[in-house]
């Protein structure tokens, strides 16, 4: 909030800038050593290491939003554990200082020309490009899903918009059956789907109306985790809890008149089957962003083409990528921002000099299953699918300490240290433990 105090106008436009860094206020033709595209978790990371690294005059970052959420707070905003307000501050008290930030849209990209076009029609060139744009939510992919999120008893975790009407449908439950979804698209933060299931489980429970509903997970999936371990665990508590899980089962269409929703069965195709709801909690179905998918950056399924190791593009060499933007093959989570804006901060330093990147990213992910309003099993992994865990105890086991980092000690180090560009590389988790070993 105080960055806030610091805002004035600029005379000609009505723009609003902020002393603690620039903002355009023209649509002259701009030019900038390190252009940023996108003012999410990636972005504002890597903003901040670029300014380090070159000096703040250097670096623009494009970014229309005025707000800045951290997204993986929204499982616990969706249980009534946070409020909606707690996962968001301005963008103008995350920008780095100093760095330009053109508050437009990114409408085209062309790195044969090393430029970008923004909505307004401001053309900014560049030497070095980073894209973090995130991907896109596509609820319209799902029919009746827009119109049905009118409607009190349908939630979704995936939007700031929709994601308090969660807690309302929970709130409100009487007797039925809560049907939670997975798409069939990639994901970001893979695990939230299922979370809001557990804690919509232990709410009922609590408020004892669980003997009233049958607790349902439809996935698109072939498995309920995609790692062994963990997913054994997660079999435990779903047979342990009564939870009903259906394999290979996509939401195609919403009847939210009737309660209804259709789900297809990826095995059989053809094959539909109807689930009458009291609650619904719909994870959309995704996709890359469409400015990305419709430049020559993309590969064939529309994502950032990047080198895997060292998260450079494979075929334009000043252009590098992080977060969900991206095709690398690990699941899009912050925790994954946070490993590969290290690898990308040493890649982006090498090719500076004129030197072969010499880190590789493992693929570190991580997804805090949140199995309770006070447990959690901390899944972390690699490319391959194998445990990278922090701690020296079994993490595929229910712990405390693990929900009070998820809700607690996580979002203060993602304000105060990722963003700030202070905190990342391999295994984020093990840097907590090990400042709490000191």
């Amino acid at each position: 909030m105080a960055a806030l105090r610091h805002l004035r106008q600029c005379p000609s436009t009505g723009i609003l800038i902020s002393q603690l860094h620039t903002s355009s206020c023209a649509s002259a033709k701009q030019h900038y050593k390190m252009l940023v595209l996108g003012g999410g978790s990636g972005g504002i990371t890597m903003s901040a290491r670029m300014k380090r690294m070159m000096g703040a005059e250097n670096v623009a970052v494009v970014e229309p939003s005025e707000m800045h959420y951290y997204q993986p707070i929204w499982t616990l905003v969706g249980a009534g554990a946070k409020s909606v307000a707690s996962s968001g501050r301005p963008t103008a008290s995350v920008m780095p200082s100093g760095v330009k930030w053109v508050k437009s849209k990114v409408q085209e990209i062309n790195p044969d020309t090393n430029t970008v076009r923004t909505d307004d029609g401001t053309e900014i060139s560049y030497e070095y490009l980073i894209v973090g744009l995130g991907l896109q939510l596509h609820y319209e992919k799902i029919k009746g899903l827009p119109e049905g999120l009118e409607h009190p008893k349908i939630g979704s975790n995936y939007s700031v918009q929709t994601v308090e009407k969660t807690w309302k449908a929970l709130q409100n439950f009487k007797e039925g059956n809560a049907v939670f979804t997975f798409p069939n698209t990639p994901v970001k933060c893979p695990g939230a789907p299922q979370k809001i299931m557990y804690l919509s489980d232990a709410f009922l429970r609590k408020t004892g109306k669980r003997d009233k509903a049958k607790v349902i997970y439809n996935t698109s999936l072939p498995v309920l985790f995609g790692v062994k371990k963990y997913a054994d665990s997660l079999w435990d508590i779903v047979k342990r809890r009564d939870l009903q899980v259906n394999l290979r089962q996509n939401l195609i269409e919403v009847r939210a008149d009737k309660q209804e929703a259709v789900f297809e069965n990826l095995d059989k195709p053809g094959e539909t089957k109807v689930f009458e709801y009291e609650m619904l909690h719909v994870a959309p179905p995704m996709g890359p962003h469409l400015v990305i998918k419709g430049s020559p950056l993309a590969d064939e399924a529309g994502w950032l083409d990047l080198n895997k190791d060292t998260l450079q593009h494979n075929k334009y060499p000043n252009v590098f990528g992080i977060g969900d933007c991206t095709n690398l093959p690990t699941p899009k989570t912050a925790a994954a921002v946070a490993a590969q804006s290290a690898i990308l901060n040493r890649t982006i330093s090498k090719v500076l000099k004129n030197e072969k990147p010499d880190k590789k990213y493992d693929g570190y992910t991580s997804c805090p299953l949140v199995t309770s309003y006070n447990t959690v099993i901390l899944a972390e992994f690699d490319y391959n699918g194998q445990p990278l865990e922090t701690f020296p105890i079994n993490q595929a086991k229910e712990r405390r300490l693990m929900y009070h980092m998820k809700a607690d000690v996580m979002p203060h180090l993602y304000w105060h240290g990722l963003l700030r560009g202070l905190w990342g590389g391999p295994g984020p988790y093990r840097k907590v433990f090990h400042l709490g070993m000191k």
